[in-house]
């Protein structure tokens, strides 16, 4: 498995999303800060960053489901969080409907929305296309 900037993979990205019911509509019209997981010239996965001033937005964590559970999108946070770390910010935050305990289990917190910064809050994620209903995480970088 490699793991390789997005930018080149848009359509595979977009298909990968859908397939896995993940929001498509407000993704960047680049994908800088997006990485996609390939193996055998096929995108397995995917992971994505937006960045708010001092702080991330993990969005897009997704894996083809027929690949699950094979250390895919522990490879692929992980590369992501590196980023983060390497472009020097603070805390990544997310939301998820259906991860929590993976990403509990990857050292990420339950927070308050009310407790991310505002900044982070201004993205599409928060204000229209996640639900209410999802949990908003944070992990310290």
């Amino acid at each position: 498995m490699e793991i390789k900037p997005a930018e080149l993979y848009r359509d595979e990205v977009i298909e990968l999303l859908a397939a896995q019911e993940l929001p498509t509509v407000d993704l960047p019209g680049l994908l800088n800060n997006f990485f996609v997981a390939i193996d055998n010239n096929a995108i397995t996965g995917v992971v994505g960053l937006e960045i708010y001033g001092n702080y991330g937005l993990l969005r897009s964590l997704a894996v083809n489901s027929s690949l699950k559970n094979k250390g895919i999108g522990a490879a692929l946070l992980k590369r992501i969080e590196t980023l983060a770390t390497e472009k020097g910010l603070g805390a990544i935050y997310l939301l998820t409907e259906t991860a929590k305990d993976y990403f509990e289990y990857k050292g990420y917190e339950h927070i308050a929305r009310m407790d991310i910064p505002e900044e982070v809050k201004a993205a599409s994620e928060f204000t229209h296309v996640c639900p209410d209903t999802a949990v908003a995480m944070q992990k310290s970088l």
